[in-house]
């Protein structure tokens, strides 16, 4: 089978690289890194008029009806130049449950708003010490009059962007349930540090915030983990095109850097560093683009393809960084050059709506190689 995209795909490719390569690539991440917060607004507008923010969304509610293949090149363009903002949120993860999930009216509300770049969402769902799954999570949805009220505090929520509306999840009387709470609606929010300047992450602390019920009551898991998939492959995605970046910015350093009368480029093992890194790269890009075409095609691999390319390819992404630095020397540490950028981003996605252990243990899963546990007999000593 042939997994490559479609020419129509590369052409759109090509269209936003060159609109990312308009906007200085990095200095929109930069920026952010400045305090300009206000500089994602106008590259979010400028992708909606793209028609990027409309791609997974349905023909019903003003969008293109197009699958993860089409969110290929987007991510990775995006992925190449650090693109700050909530776009993998977004398209990645909240379209997918909405389109799954959402009744006719919350997806006539948010879908079509999506679509156009009005509105933008966010995911609300680690709790304080608490883990991925939603059964470990302590927040509360009482039931009222009007639908529910949301009780709970949730941390490491992306907010660059200023979303209208996060989707979060609490228990109910009948399990962990998904929700819908509108941004006016959380009483609080504190801006935390973190190890990627370019992003923004927060904790929001809702009181009885209003909130609408996503899909059924008490399928929060299976739901979550359905969406799951688009976002993990739409990760991958991202980090495929740092990861390309990198190897191009390596490579013409390389070429550059004179040292003994000659470029560092011709030494072994920058040479074989380089080769490395690549064919990573390729490594990454193939186990990425099988995880989108098995997610699209609803395949009954789509959780392997899915989690063994997260797991390659989160520690694909550190170990290209990493490299990277080490073959641009002392200045690969420095701000000037933006190689340390791409290492903290790499860094910022390894535990990101899961880790590479949880993908493992979920591919191993998927392929049945998780049994009951037998007897241990004793191995033979020669």
């Amino acid at each position: 089978m042939d997994f490559a995209l479609s020419e129509e795909q590369e052409l759109f490719r090509t269209a936003i690289r060159k609109y990312m390569t308009d906007l200085g690539k990095t200095d929109i991440a930069r920026s952010i890194i400045d305090g300009k917060l206000e500089s994602i607004t106008r590259v979010t507008s400028g992708l909606a008029e793209m028609g990027i923010s409309a791609i997974p969304i349905p023909e019903e509610q003003d969008g293109l009806g197009l699958g993860a293949l089409d969110l290929v090149p987007v991510f990775e363009e995006t992925g190449r130049v650090l693109l700050p903002g909530i776009q993998l949120e977004t398209l990645a993860l909240a379209v997918p449950l909405l389109n799954a999930y959402g009744t006719q009216v919350q997806k006539s509300n948010w879908l079509t708003k999506v679509a156009t770049g009005e509105s933008t969402i966010s995911v609300a769902w680690y709790e304080q010490n608490r883990g991925l799954t939603p059964k470990s999570f302590s927040a509360i949805a009482a039931k009222t009059t009007s639908g529910y009220a949301v009780t709970g505090t949730k941390t490491l929520v992306s907010v660059l962007g200023n979303p209208d509306i996060f989707v979060t999840a609490a228990q109910t009387a009948e399990g962990k349930s998904l929700f819908l709470i509108k941004a006016s609606d959380v009483a609080s929010q504190k801006i935390l540090p973190g190890i990627d300047e370019t992003q923004q992450i927060a904790q929001l602390t809702f009181d009885q915030a209003p909130a609408e019920l996503l899909g059924e009551p008490g399928e929060a898991a299976q739901m979550s983990d359905n969406a799951l998939l688009h976002f993990n492959a739409a990760l991958c995605s991202s980090m495929v095109g740092g990861m390309d970046e990198l190897v191009h910015t390596t490579t013409e350093y390389a070429k550059i850097r004179i040292q003994f009368n000659q470029p560092i480029g011709r030494f072994q093992a920058v040479k074989h560093g380089i080769v490395n890194m690549k064919l990573d790269l390729e490594t990454a890009r193939s186990l990425s683009y099988y995880a989108a075409w098995a997610v699209e095609n609803n395949t009954e691999d789509k959780e392997t393809a899915v989690h063994s390319a997260r797991s390659f390819v989160s520690k694909a992404y550190i170990k290209a960084a990493a490299d990277s630095i080490q073959l641009h020397g002392g200045i690969g540490f420095t701000e000037e050059l933006d190689v340390q950028l791409y290492l903290k981003r790499a860094r910022y996605y390894e535990n990101y709506f899961g880790s590479v252990r949880d993908s493992r243990k979920k591919a191993a899963r998927a392929l049945g190689w998780h049994t009951k546990s037998t007897k241990q007999h004793p191995v033979p000593v020669s």
